[in-house]
């Protein structure tokens, strides 16, 4: 596979777990894809093989300055290695979500938008989460 093709095929294999864990979080499939991380794993397998080919291809992982992580970020295995990262830890966020929620019981209509915002923001999903998290915690 071409690496564009793999940049479809993990967004593809990554947006319909986003779609359950929103749409149908109980659901006993959506419950089994999150205990087990099947998702993440798979996305998992996928990154550390463009990080080794990014590594053949020359390219060092020097995060020590910005510079350097801007160059990194100009190889296209890189850049892919990268995405899928976003893609895999954004899910594994989203699953803690949930996972924390089975004890806490907030409304899925307070969910939707904390899991919708980790799925397209990553942090502010989150942030969201905890702030809603925190004022469950206090009513309780």
């Amino acid at each position: 596979m071409t690496p564009n093709e793999v940049f479809s095929s993990a967004g593809m294999i990554a947006m319909p777990m986003w779609a359950l864990m929103i749409l149908l979080p109980k659901w006993k499939v959506t419950r089994f894809l999150i205990d087990h991380k099947i998702i993440p794993v798979l996305l998992s397998i996928v990154y550390a093989i463009y990080i080794l080919l990014s590594l053949q291809g020359g390219g060092g992982l020097d995060f020590g300055s910005l510079d350097s992580v801007m160059a990194l970020f100009t190889q296209e295995n890189a850049v892919l290695a990268g995405w899928v990262h976003y893609l895999a830890f954004d899910l594994l966020v989203g699953m803690w979500m949930l996972d924390q929620n089975k004890a806490l019981k907030i409304h899925p209509l307070l969910m939707a938008p904390c899991l919708l915002g980790t799925f397209m923001l990553g942090p502010v999903g989150f942030l969201l989460f905890m702030i809603i998290r925190t004022f469950k915690v206090q009513q309780a």
